[in-house]
């Protein structure tokens, strides 16, 4: 045990992204051979990862951390505005976007908006749900780790590749579009700069990802063929989003704030490993 204890303390990272794969795709493969019922992908094997290597390799210290992430509510009301109104911008502009290629125009006095709202609150507090699910171990605990040797770019492409590796079973199976994939990766840098913008606010992206999740743009009506093209179009609205973040806000790009960076017990945290 303390050689395993000692080998994860050296590789958080590698033992937790590894985590985070076996424990969400180990169930799909079982599916496909039939031995449990239906396509089953873990949506919360991210946040069962974190608790794990934190519970390993930094123990009530580490657990402390990532709560206080989690409780940092105090960032000014307008991030709060941000965290819940961007998911729902960038969809709205995709269904505009959409319509002036030629659909039928987003019909949103379909879209029962206390449902909505109830389906943020529960994202929010439900562990098998993809917001409380996969937030605290991408950005709660992997990010701020990644950021110990990286820049917020490099930290959110390399966040954001292995989040849509992650995310593969899901197109494979026909829950997700491919372009779902890219999409991942790209939205991963707005959530990078939420975060860093929010001192390191755990809550902030939970915010972000359960909006995500409860106003998407297959409730706009579009048939079929128009949901496809809308997949397309709200990547390349993500695409928009974040250069205009990466040009009106390079500071945020240049270096992380000292509250969004995991503290260094260790020197060996120091590599980011």
């Amino acid at each position: 045990m303390s050689s395993t204890r000692a080998w994860v303390r050296q590789h958080r990272l590698t033992t937790f992204f590894v985590l985070a794969y076996v424990v969400a795709w180990v169930p799909w493969p079982l599916a496909e051979a039939g031995l449990i019922p239906g396509q089953f992908f873990f949506p919360g094997a991210p946040l069962v990862a974190a608790l794990v290597v934190i519970g390993v390799a930094e123990g009530r210290t580490g657990y402390r951390d990532l709560l206080s992430r989690l409780l940092r509510w105090r960032v000014g009301w307008q991030w709060y505005v941000v965290a819940v109104g961007v998911p729902v911008l960038l969809v709205l502009a995709t269904g505009w976007v959409v319509a002036w290629l030629g659909a039928p125009a987003p019909d949103l006095s379909a879209i029962v908006w206390a449902d909505v709202a109830i389906v943020l609150l529960v994202r929010l507090v439900d562990p098998t749900d993809g917001a409380l699910g996969e937030e605290p171990g991408w950005r709660g605990y992997a990010l701020p780790r990644l950021q110990l040797a990286a820049s917020p770019v490099r930290a959110a492409t390399v966040l954001g590749v292995l989040a849509a590796g992650w995310h593969l079973p899901l197109v494979l199976t026909g829950n997700l579009p491919v372009v779902g994939l890219p999409s991942t990766v790209v939205i991963t840098f707005l959530y990078v700069w939420l975060f860093n913008r929010t001192g390191g606010s755990l809550l902030m992206a939970l915010l972000f990802h359960a909006s995500q999740g409860a106003f998407t743009y297959g409730m706009l009506g579009f048939d079929a063929a128009d949901e496809d093209r809308a997949a397309v179009v709200y990547f390349a609205v993500l695409v928009v989003a974040v250069a205009a973040t990466l040009v009106l806000d390079r500071t945020a790009w240049r270096t992380a704030p000292p509250t969004a960076i995991a503290t260094a017990d260790e020197p060996l945290a120091r590599t980011g490993r």
